[in-house]
């Protein structure tokens, strides 16, 4: 008797589709099981990279390669758009005309700035006095815009949340003031942070450790910035109850949202992303269907970190799921994100679903050599050298050896006494 091969599906080859598809080739029977990538190009970007370019700190040779160098051998890599999911007959239509069927869908389609969902964000001036660098382009714009800059009112504005590595407005933030301070601008220019948040950041505890280090580089934060739209004429930034923030350069990062595709295929949410259940990431609405990454709405941050630890809980599901037993694992909402805060150094968040960012040492107890909410010379050395982590560990599906969990070892619980 032959056994019919079943089909899993990927759609999206950035961090979360690569890492998933690489690791379940190793663990599933290739006589089994044919899998599937499917991408609009063959362009795979290292995105914390874009961060750097602007200050001349990572040439875009570094962070750009090819999709094909990372997907492993026993797994078709198709290059076509996606028009839509037919969850029903279980089908991916892509716009030129090809059909594919699946047995398991793995939507890792991430999530894109939307400049376009803000009236006069787009215009004359976008990439040149209204910038960005959520984008391969945007960056290498800024970069010039900034070689460009002499001083004045430079802003950096976050429009709404969630957008993907919600740390790195706030260290765009601080390495501009580095940037400034070498190049003799500082003095003449003024920082002003703007955000639809009450503070710096989301969680309470890093929030305030990052307002302060705002404040001690002289950085004026405008909170509680809900933005309707951008005059570029008179380079002002309107919100909706009136009030005016001028700037001569501006560095937004627009709206995000998921994949069109995922909205016309009826799977997404207001702003695309697919509803999960946080600890599985399968869809609440289909069982077959799983999302992966900056795809999904779980409630944590939009970063690489939580793709790579969803899709290390994601694959040891996934194997039960398909041998016929339940899924007994469940992911933590665990993120682990450096933050750059200039002059060669950086701080680095610890988090969960539940558990707040906290003081200490990471990994290990006492020892580190990173340090958890304190600025080190480690932790910028740690971001630097995780480029080097991400094409050779982490996209080819190597361990990487730090649990999916987030582990207590090191950290100083928040009511402790010294």
């Amino acid at each position: 008797m032959t056994t019919t091969q079943k089909s899993l599906v990927v759609l999206g080859a950035g961090t979360a589709g690569t890492m998933v598809a690489n690791k379940l080739r190793h663990r599933l029977s290739k006589s089994d099981w044919k899998i599937t990538v499917v991408d609009k190009n063959d362009i795979h970007d290292y995105q914390p990279g874009y961060l750097f370019i602007p200050f001349g700190m990572n040439t875009p040779d570094q962070i750009r390669k090819s999709k094909h160098a990372f997907i492993h051998d026993g797994i078709e890599l198709v290059l076509a758009d996606i028009d839509r999911v037919d969850a029903e007959a279980k089908s991916v239509s892509l716009t030129d005309g090809r059909t594919l069927t699946y047995d398991y869908l793995v939507i890792a389609s991430g999530t894109s700035p939307r400049p376009d969902q803000t009236p006069g964000m787009l215009g004359d001036e976008w990439h040149k006095s209204v910038g960005e660098f959520y984008t391969y382009e945007g960056s290498v714009a800024l970069r010039d815009a900034l070689d460009a800059f002499t001083g004045g009112r430079l802003v950096v504005h976050i429009t709404e949340l969630p957008f993907k590595c919600p740390v790195a407005p706030l260290e765009f933030t601080f390495l501009a003031d580095d940037y400034l301070k070498g190049r003799g601008l500082r003095d003449r220019t003024e920082i002003v942070f703007v955000t639809p948040l009450d503070g710096a950041f989301t969680k309470p505890v890093a929030s305030k450790e990052l307002g302060h280090l705002l404040k001690e580089r002289g950085v004026t934060v405008e909170t509680d910035f809900m933005v309707e739209n951008i005059d570029q004429e008179r380079k002002v930034l309107i919100s909706y109850d009136e009030r005016e923030v001028a700037y001569d350069q501006l560095v937004t990062i627009p709206l995000n949202m998921g994949a069109d595709f995922v909205a016309r295929s009826g799977l997404g949410d207001d702003l695309n992303y697919v509803p999960v259940d946080k600890h599985t990431s399968q869809s609440t609405q289909y069982p077959e269907i799983f999302a992966l990454g900056d795809a999904s709405n779980i409630p944590t941050s939009k970063a690489g970190s939580v793709a790579h630890f969803s899709v290390e809980v994601f694959v040891e599901n996934f194997l039960e799921l398909v041998a016929g037993k339940p899924m007994t694992h469940s992911f933590d909402g665990h993120a682990n994100c450096f933050v750059e805060s200039g002059q060669g150094k950086a701080l680095l968040l610890d988090f969960n679903y539940d558990t707040e960012p906290l003081t200490g040492t990471f990994p290990i107890a006492k020892i580190g050599p990173m340090t958890l909410l304190k600025e080190s010379r480690a932790n910028h050395v740690g971001k630097l050298a995780f480029r080097h982590v991400y094409w050779n560990v982490l996209l080819p599906g190597r361990p990487i050896g730090l649990p999916a969990q987030m582990s207590m070892t090191g950290k100083i619980p928040a009511d402790a006494t010294v």
